[in-house]
């Protein structure tokens, strides 16, 4: 898709400069700036625990001085709410908090740990709360910190966090921010020129639940063409049922010139689908064009190979970086889970673009930094 000068000045301001570059070595880490302070978030979500080191410089507020020097996760699949899960669970948790605190020499008043909103619906939905708080105590006894403050954010705090930590000050109130997890999706835009109203936007669909729920329409019948007939079904349910309301519900549409989408889904699509845009935080899409996509998932996955992706690729560090963020993707995301996730995605993309209008899209690849450099802006030691 063309990128015009407006694509080209949003692109620039939509999120800060950061980087994937994964330090493999403990006591590696290497700050980027100068006069500059580590932090770290350690998030407990559905699928896993994630850890994001990350760099802020004395200008951050001015210059956008964020830098991502670590970012990892273990996946851990906590609100399955069993003993096995729970212990992977806490593990991965104390793991996460000594590497940052050790290992990398942070201190503890800079780690910050919460749990996520999505592990904070479930356990309400499945009357597990009990164990979110029995996992919170039994990580301060292990470390050994019994005043640690782990907080259990709420799904608008979240998203509010996502969207001040994601778009840049000079596009705050003409965008509207989309994040689609695995269970849920949420987002949101601030209505009236304040960050202090934010107007939340929520489905209870996510990546992994609409394939789970296709999954169990399939019955006996577990080829990919029954997969794809069983997802029209789901998603036009989930369209009709809540997402069309939700996007008018939320009155984004007249106020909102652009769409940030973050997410898993997001990070895969905007990968797969523009492989030569490997070293972009920010990929603009159309609809039409994830449409395309969304049919090459089901008609031909071999398109998506790593070396037939990279295979025009000359230069060696680019045709490498290519070859690994593809790998990494289809890691993640198997055919049915990106054919989910996709026609998620499109569900949502359609109810901004109309005949008359249609609104910028751009999918943010590193959108999971986005709450966790808000959380820390906001309650880091001044």
């Amino acid at each position: 898709m063309p990128i015009n000068h407006f694509h080209r000045l949003f692109l620039s301001l939509l999120v800060l400069p950061v980087s994937f570059s994964v330090v493999n070595a403990q006591n590696s880490i290497r700050p980027k700036y100068a006069n500059s302070t580590l932090y770290t978030g350690i998030e407990v979500g559905s699928k896993g625990v994630k850890m994001s080191v990350i760099e802020i410089g004395k200008n951050a507020k001015s210059n956008g001085a964020f830098y991502i020097l670590k970012d990892t996760s273990v996946n851990t699949d906590f609100i399955s709410f069993s003993p096995a899960t729970f212990s992977a669970t806490l593990n991965g948790f104390c793991g996460l908090y000594n590497a940052a605190t050790k290992d990398y020499k942070i201190p503890p008043q800079n780690v910050f740990t919460v749990i996520s909103s999505g592990v904070k619906m479930q356990a309400e939905k499945d009357d597990k709360n009990l164990w979110v708080q029995n996992l919170i105590d039994s990580f301060r006894l292990k470390v050994n910190e019994p005043d640690r403050v782990v907080e259990v954010v709420d799904v608008s705090k979240e998203a509010k966090l996502s969207h001040l930590g994601i778009v840049p000050e000079s596009r705050r109130y003409t965008t509207f921010l989309v994040d689609i997890g695995s269970g849920n999706t949420k987002g949101g835009f601030f209505p009236y020129g304040n960050t202090n109203d934010f107007k939340l936007f929520q489905v209870n669909w996510g990546t992994k639940s609409t394939a789970n729920a296709t999954e169990k329409r399939c019955e006996e019948d577990k080829s990919i063409e029954n997969f794809n007939k069983q997802l029209y079904r789901v998603l036009a349910g989930a369209e009709n049922s809540e997402i069309t309301y939700a996007v008018n519900a939320s009155g984004a549409y007249s106020l909102s010139d652009n769409i940030a989408i973050s997410g898993g889904i997001a990070w895969a699509v905007a990968t797969l689908s523009h492989p030569e845009l490997i070293d972009n935080p920010i990929v603009s899409v159309s609809y039409d064009e994830i449409v395309k996509f969304s049919e090459k998932l089901y008609k031909n996955m071999d398109a998506f190979n790593p070396n037939f992706l990279a295979a025009n690729v000359n230069r060696p560090a680019e045709k490498e970086t290519i070859l690994r963020e593809t790998k990494t993707v289809l890691k993640v995301f198997d055919q049915k889970s990106l054919m989910a996730g996709t026609g998620l995605l499109l569900k949502i993309m359609r109810q901004f673009a109309t005949a008359f209008e249609t609104k910028a899209f751009y999918l943010v690849k590193n959108g999971q930094v986005g709450w966790v450099s808000a959380y820390v802006d906001q309650n880091k030691v001044k």
